[in-house]
């Protein structure tokens, strides 16, 4: 696997470097503005990237408007965005595209590092990675014609946890029940959102994501 970083603050910068090397991943290209990243992307050939949201010159949106140029340039590019903050707003423009590879974490996810790598590669691989924290915000912006609305408590509990990349069997050990209780959830899940089953392949990123847009 082959990645860009981009990060203003030179010390997570070499960090994040070291780190997902020492995870056997190839960093193409580490810099600390949007523009330069971007200029990278064009020059090489790599699977994802991990962007600061906040980057200069106005340390605002300059790394989600990077993401987003990176996703029109090539469609559902993966990108997972590192914020010390829970920016909802860019975090719904993000995933507005309803395209797959998405993650948004908080740094503070960074120090775990087999959660903050296996979050990675779920993101380069098609799925998504969402801080818990980020769920919730944009969770409390729904509005009434929202199919989530149709959700139990339960199920979107368990929803919650697929758009944080948990697979059945860690979401039956979080929630203790058995695995088959959790697959009969996420059938429901996938009824009520109206995921047809020819879209088998993708139906959890497809729930994930309509959970997860505002």
């Amino acid at each position: 696997m082959r990645i860009l970083i981009a990060e203003d603050n030179a010390l997570l910068r070499a960090g994040l470097t070291m780190l997902v090397n020492g995870e056997g991943i190839e960093v193409a290209a580490a810099v600390d503005n949007p523009d330069d990243v971007l200029t990278a992307f064009d020059e090489h050939e790599v699977d994802g990237a991990v962007l600061d949201v906040r980057m200069p010159p106005t340390f605002t949106n300059e790394g989600l408007r990077a993401a987003l140029e990176m996703r029109r340039r090539k469609p559902a590019f993966p990108v997972l965005v590192l914020s010390a903050y829970v920016e909802d707003t860019y975090a719904a423009k993000l995933l507005g595209d309803g395209a797959s590879g998405v993650g948004y974490l908080l740094k503070e996810r960074v120090g775990d590092v087999g959660e903050f790598v296996a979050a990675l590669r779920r993101v380069v691989d098609g799925g998504t990675a969402m801080d818990p924290e980020v769920i919730a915000q944009l969770v409390s912006r729904r509005d009434a014609d929202d199919p989530v609305r149709r959700l139990t408590p339960r199920e979107r509990e368990v929803l919650s946890l697929v758009a944080q990349g948990m697979g059945n069997a860690a979401i039956s050990e979080q929630l203790v029940v058995t695995e088959a209780a959790v697959g009969k959830h996420i059938g429901n899940i996938f009824s009520k959102l109206d995921l047809a089953p020819h879209d088998a392949g993708h139906r959890r990123v497809l729930a994930a994501l309509a959970y997860l847009r505002s």
